[in-house]
């Protein structure tokens, strides 16, 4: 009775649902490529759709990151995978440091590289996780899970809910179980995968242009751009020098030699911009 009654609910969870497409395995190259091409493009609509959640969770966010609280994702598979990468580039991308956005996988750091046996099933492991953190209520927990039912990440915003902190998600289902665990939940609906259940695929793709949008838009507001410039980067190789370099030569009109000079010293773009300013003017 069980098993049928879980048969029936995943029959229900469209990231689940069979594709639209037969016989994949008969289909040309070229025609695999048109396919997940096209169903590729569905993905900026539907989050285009959840451009709301998506910006009241953000203004949500940056209300408690200026007061110094931190974001949290909880995920596994794919999803903690995206997670993780998000939370990983923003100290390169905007000099953070990297306790500001801090991913958590199902499975701990192994999981990254390959599948942990039924490390997603336990409901109570993320709150676990998550107090090794000493997290408080200016923090924020974010839910990744494509189908919206993973208990790793239900049980854990569920807690994190229940303990006063922010909770958001990102899923691909409509009514989840984590959209009704989380206080402002982010749904991006983007139909059956290409192939059937792979929600690496259309799912992921979503999730990922979720979170460049969550996090690129709190390091705009928190002050780690001017312009359209990465001005906090770090310079942790030759093009990212060159780059430096040539946003100093702009901001600034100085020759090459001038600027590079200048950003080696100072080691950052900004500092580099604010030191020359004080001493020119």
């Amino acid at each position: 009775m069980m098993q049928r009654s879980k048969d029936k609910d995943l029959k229900k969870i469209i990231t689940e649902q069979p594709s639209k497409y037969q016989e994949l395995d008969k289909m040309s190259v070229r025609e695999l490529i048109e396919g997940i091409n096209r169903e590729d493009a569905h993905v900026h609509k539907a989050v285009r759709k959840a451009l709301p959640q998506i910006e009241k969770l953000i203004e949500q966010i940056l209300i408690r990151m200026k007061k110094s609280g931190r974001v949290f994702y909880l995920g596994s598979g794919t999803s903690g995978r995206l997670g993780i990468l998000d939370a990983s580039e923003l100290p390169p991308t905007f000099g953070v440091p990297d306790n500001m956005v801090i991913g958590l996988i199902a499975g701990g750091d192994v999981a990254l590289r390959k599948a942990v046996e039924k490390a997603e099933d336990n409901p109570e492991k993320a709150w676990e996780d998550l107090q090794r953190y000493n997290i408080n209520t200016l923090d924020t927990v974010i839910g990744i899970a494509a189908s919206g039912t993973t208990p790793y990440v239900v049980g854990g915003l569920e807690q994190a809910g229940d303990k006063g902190l922010l909770t958001g998600c990102i899923t691909c289902n409509p009514g989840s179980p984590v959209a009704q665990v989380a206080e402002i939940p982010v749904e991006v609906i983007v139909g059956p995968e290409f192939l059937t259940g792979s929600t690496r695929m259309k799912a992921g793709t979503a999730q990922k242009m979720v979170l460049n949008m969550i996090t690129t838009s709190l390091m705009i507001k928190l002050g780690k751009v001017k312009g359209n410039k990465m001005i906090n980067m770090q310079l942790t190789n030759k093009k990212l020098v060159g780059r430096g370099t040539r946003m100093i030569m702009e901001e600034l009109s100085l020759d090459a030699e001038e600027a590079r000079d200048l950003l080696l010293k100072h080691g950052s773009v900004r500092v580099a911009i604010e030191a020359w300013k004080k001493n020119n003017y």
